[in-house]
């Protein structure tokens, strides 16, 4: 089950001739970096000289449930980290799409798993016979302790959201058939809302859809009217802000309406799903001189989004808590060439920054993040300072706050979340 849901390749292989404005060097931190960091003299316009507005608080961190198998990370991991008293929101991936409808995930980890006393949040073994064990048990008590906190079901993924294009063919089916399973008695009082995380909608992720682009905005308009309006209802979407690419394929500003907030995915715009390079960070905050593709960059798509009239409020920063990688590279900065995806404890070419900070510290940063050479591997990654420059560019641009991918690839104390303010 491990690495399942990973990000992917989500963004391979599209044309782009869209030039995104850089952030000065000033925000970037670039001083004393990499020539690769630096924006050109040119570029005077900046995202940064805009005229901010109120930021918002939200921090939406993702739970996998795979993640309690070899990952060895439980509900527990997020009270003892420290990470619960930082988190608004917990996105819990994922349920599944099949047949037309949401369907569970993984009953053993979900609801059915045996936790000791030693593993159980609040240091209470469950019972052969409760009604409710697993993560769903456990969520449910990390909530007591953590009244304000709101957890919501994640639907799809990279390797579900297959069975999104059946369920758009009947929107309310879909809608009641999610309602169901969301507001099941067993577990009702666990859940706060839903998220879709439709890989992607009229355009090709791990399969291609063919919907149309106004089906993935009916499908929420339909989860809307189910759920009503005391339920929060956001969703994962691309960060593709080419000319042409993702964001374009639907109607991302008229599906706005439906929601509470949408989740650019602001990470794997690059990585070494292509083998040979060039390597390049897959979360860069802007563009840089370079870029294998211009629009895949943090700035990019938060710009595009805003200007098709989606509220900054309704648009939340992502941040990748892993790094990806290349090996056979010889070249320090950007722009190198591999012979393949750096090694990985889970999977090649992806590993946790509580691994990588350690066995590949960083060596320079660019375009707002952080990458590392150490032999023939190469990584990037973001770091505390990083994040830091990253949550200047979220408060200046008024965004309602920052979710992240995923929470088992933090350190143990939580060194990530705690510079997410």
């Amino acid at each position: 089950m491990t690495g399942l849901h990973r990000p992917r390749a989500r963004l391979r292989a599209l044309a782009a001739t869209a030039c995104t404005v850089a952030l000065g060097a000033a925000l970037l931190g670039v001083a004393g970096t990499s020539s690769a960091g630096a924006a050109p003299a040119a570029e005077t316009a900046s995202a940064a000289e805009a005229a901010p507005t109120a930021a918002g608080d939200k921090v939406v961190g993702y739970f996998t449930n795979w993640g309690v198998y070899q990952r060895d990370y439980h509900v527990k991991n997020i009270e003892t980290s420290g990470s619960a008293d930082k988190l608004t929101h917990i996105n819990y991936a994922f349920g599944n799409v099949q047949g037309g409808k949401c369907t569970i995930g993984d009953s053993y980890a979900d609801y059915e798993k045996a936790y000791t006393a030693d593993q159980s949040v609040d240091g209470v073994a469950d019972t052969w016979d409760q009604e409710l064990r697993g993560n769903f048990n456990q969520l449910r008590k990390l909530k007591k302790l953590h009244p304000d906190l709101k957890i919501v079901w994640s639907f799809g993924g990279w390797s579900w959201s297959g069975g999104f294009g059946e369920a758009a063919q009947n929107p309310a089916a879909f809608a009641e058939s999610c309602h169901d399973l969301v507001e099941d008695p067993r577990w009702a009082d666990v859940f706060d809302g839903i998220d879709i995380d439709w890989e992607y909608p009229n355009a090709c992720g791990l399969t291609c859809d063919t919907s149309g682009r106004d089906a993935y905005g009916d499908l929420l308009s339909a989860l809307r009217s189910k759920f009503g309006t005391d339920s929060l209802i956001t969703s994962a979407i691309t960060a593709d802000g080419s000319e042409g690419g993702k964001i374009d394929a639907v109607d991302y500003a008229g599906a706005a309406q439906y929601l509470d907030w949408y989740n650019p995915m602001t990470y794997d715009f690059f990585g070494a799903f292509a083998a040979q390079g060039p390597t390049a960070p897959h979360s860069p905050l802007t563009s840089y001189p370079g870029i294998p593709t211009e629009g895949f960059n943090s700035d990019a798509a938060i710009s595009k989004l805003k200007g098709l009239g989606i509220p900054p409020e309704k648009l939340l920063l992502g941040i990748g808590f892993y790094g990806r990688g290349w090996t056979g590279v010889t070249q320090s900065e950007p722009g190198g060439t591999a012979t393949g995806a750096a090694p990985g404890a889970y999977e090649a070419g992806i590993e946790d920054y509580k691994i990588l900070k350690d066995s590949c510290p960083v060596t320079g940063t660019v375009a707002g993040t952080a990458y590392a050479h150490c032999g023939t591997n190469w990584w990037s990654y973001d770091t505390p300072s990083t994040i830091a420059t990253k949550m200047d560019y979220k408060n200046q641009q008024g965004l309602g706050g920052t979710f992240f991918w995923e929470l088992s690839g933090d350190t143990t104390d939580g060194e990530l979340i705690k510079t997410i303010n």
